[in-house]
Formats: C-alpha cells, sequence, structure tokens
C-alpha cells in the first residue's frame, strides 16, 4: 500500500500541476471557457461572466499549488480536502457537459490536449478514484523534505505561478497551442486532407404501416417501405475530419474577403474581437504603428465582431488609416489573446502576433 500510494501521489500531483500550468500559460482562454459555462443555457450564472478571469486565474494557480503541496507532502488534511472538492466540481461540470451536450470542450487541458467531454469525464472519474485511495493511505504520505526546503518550493512555485500569469496577461502565451500561432499557414489549416474521415450520419425514417407507426434505420438512403411518410430523425454518430482552422470569414457588406486579402504578400491584421471591452487608449499605439505599416506598403485592416456604427465611431476618434471587416467572435478570441491584438502576415502565413502592449516590437520590412 505504501508503494502504491507513494506512485499515485506523484503521478496525481504532476498531473495537476502539468493540468494547470497549460491554463496559466493562457488564462484568458480558460476564462472564455468559463463564460460559456457561466452563460445561459449552461449553468445559467451571468453574475460571475464579469469575473470569470479572476475566477481563472485563482483556479489555476490553486491547481498548480495543490499538486506541489501533494507531492511535497505539505498539509496533507487540506491537500486532499481540497483536491477532492475540486476534482467533485470538475466532474460535475463534465458529467453536466456530456450528458447535455452543452460544451464541447471543458478545456482541461487548454488548447494542448482537447477532450470531448465524455473524454473528461472518464477521466475525472479516474482521478476520483485515485485521490480517495490517496485518503485511504494517507498515513503513508509523509513530507519529501525538511519543513524549510518544502515551504521554500511552495512559495517558489507560487511566486513562479504569480510573475508567469503575469507575464502572459500583459503579453501573450508564451506557448502557443492553437492553430494561429507564429508560422502556421490560415489557409492551410482551413483545408481537409485526402482520405480525411467523414462524418457518419444515421437516418431514422418514420412511417406509418398499416395504420401501426414504424421506423426504419439507414445511413442516408431513403428507404423502400410500403407506407405513409411521417418524418426523419438525423442524428451524427461518427464525427468527420474537422479543419483546425474553421468559421473563419472577413467579411464587409456581407460579402467574405478572405480568400483575397489572404494572399496579400504585406497584411497588417488589428484585431479587436469586441470594441465594448477593448482597451480604447491603445489605439493611439494603433493609429502610430499603422500608420507606419501603410508607408511601407503594407495592406492594413480591422477585424471585430462588433457593429459598424462602433468600428466607424472608433476609425473616426483615432483618425485610423483603415477600415474594420466583420469575422466571428470566438475565431477572434482564438486568433490572439490580446484585445485588440496585432497580426503581421504574408501571403496567410502568420509571421508576427503580439500584445497591444507590445505594438511597438512589430518590424514592417
Amino acid at each position: 500500500m505504501r508503494y502504491i500510494v507513494g506512485v499515485v501521489r506523484i503521478f496525481v500531483g504532476i498531473l495537476f500541476i502539468i493540468s494547470g500550468f497549460i491554463k496559466l500559460n493562457d488564462p484568458v482562454g480558460f476564462s472564455f471557457k468559463l463564460e460559456e459555462y457561466f452563460s445561459q443555457g449552461v449553468l445559467d450564472l451571468p453574475v460571475f461572466v464579469p469575473y470569470a478571469l479572476t475566477i481563472s486565474i485563482i483556479v489555476v494557480i490553486l491547481e498548480v499549488l495543490l499538486g506541489v503541496f501533494l507531492i511535497v507532502g505539505f498539509k496533507v488534511k487540506f491537500t486532499l480536502w481540497s483536491l477532492l472538492g475540486m476534482i467533485v466540481f470538475f466532474t460535475f461540470l463534465t458529467f453536466y457537459s456530456a450528458y447535455f451536450n452543452k460544451v464541447t470542450d471543458c478545456g482541461c487541458f487548454g488548447d494542448a490536449i482537447k477532450l470531448t467531454p465524455w473524454e473528461s469525464f472518464t477521466k475525472d472519474i479516474i482521478l476520483l478514484a485515485l485521490i480517495l485511495l490517496l485518503f485511504f493511505g494517507k498515513k503513508y504520505i509523509a513530507p519529501l523534505f525538511r519543513p524549510f526546503l518544502g515551504k521554500a518550493l511552495i512559495g517558489l512555485s507560487l511566486l513562479f505561478c504569480l510573475i508567469y500569469v503575469n507575464h502572459v496577461l500583459n503579453h501573450l502565451p508564451v506557448i502557443d497551442f492553437r492553430p494561429y500561432e507564429i508560422g502556421k499557414n490560415i489557409e492551410d489549416g482551413m483545408g481537409v486532407p485526402e482520405g480525411a474521415p467523414k462524418a457518419i450520419f444515421e437516418y431514422s425514417w418514420k412511417f406509418n404501416v398499416n395504420g401501426k407507426e414504424e421506423i426504419y434505420v439507414t445511413n442516408g438512403d431513403y428507404p423502400t417501405v410500403d407506407g405513409e411518410f411521417i418524418g426523419v430523425e438525423t442524428e451524427e454518430i461518427q464525427k468527420g475530419y474537422e479543419p483546425p482552422v474553421h468559421d473563419f470569414t472577413i467579411e464587409q457588406n456581407g460579402e467574405d474577403f478572405a480568400g483575397q486579402l489572404l494572399q496579400e504578400p504585406k497584411l497588417l491584421m488589428i484585431v479587436a474581437y469586441d470594441l465594448r471591452k477593448s482597451d480604447l487608449d491603445a489605439f493611439k499605439e494603433v493609429k502610430r504603428i499603422t500608420d507606419k505599416a501603410l508607408k511601407n506598403g503594407y495592406k492594413v485592416i480591422g477585424m471585430s465582431a462588433s457593429g459598424p456604427d462602433q468600428t466607424d465611431a472608433l476609425v473616426a476618434d483615432n483618425n485610423l488609416g483603415f477600415q474594420f471587416y466583420f469575422t466571428d467572435e470566438t475565431t477572434l478570441k482564438t486568433i490572439v489573446r490580446s484585445n485588440p491584438g496585432a497580426l503581421v502576415l504574408e501571403k496567410g502565413t502568420i509571421e508576427q502576433k503580439v500584445h497591444y502592449n507590445d505594438l511597438d516590437e512589430l518590424v514592417f520590412n
């Protein structure tokens, strides 16, 4: 039992540290996921939406620290009860998501590892069982280091978390797991490779046969039935290949210019997913940088999910030398974790990407 508890202790601790660190690398992305959970139609807790980022930061730092606590052997009872409370809560969320098909990705490992709701729920059940095992064997969880060294490691872990989260909030995630990372080509990301699996649908056809309702199941073909057709229900039983980049459009007046703009040899995108939430003071620097880009022969566009009234007012107020296009809000949030943010592209390939605090780092050749 001592060896089993020892192995499980290290495994659970490392898993919590990895899971927490991945989300610590992108707390803004995790806050978007929390907003999705808090929204109407899911948990219906809109009162928490304005605090999603704060909750995100607290949760991910706590997740990392609890993993360190467990490995170090610090305050075992507190650590185990905290781990149990956290995993019970996450298990409820993943079951709710899976059973009611509310949130298709729990965000447990951010964008690094995508899990379906049922995969996330299964993972949490296994973790719950392992944490319960640690409860039964808690007498075997002894400190690995002397008190001073253990506390020093915990203090350093907390300091690292605070410095790291402050850095990624004021710049961009250090590690970019999304399909819009520097070096990726957006058009390539929208493509479907040859031989990729296609979605499979099951059709349940209802007929009235001699006064009795009967159902015939096919994979799409209309069944040959001697009866009166009533209706049909469709269910996707196997998902097809989904390109990493989807729902990507650059629209203006109902026309999509994505294909044309992604062929530009010099393109600067200013991304602001929601101008009501943007740091509007940053557009003074945006004005300076975009004017410099225009002088160097760059095509400059703005991309936002805000309406034309807001974007036109912003352009007029800041005397911007470019116009805004409409792009889906979720897509813009995925492209860059900054509002506003900027990308430099060469024929669809992302060459540079920066937070609005780092606009002066952009280089225009």
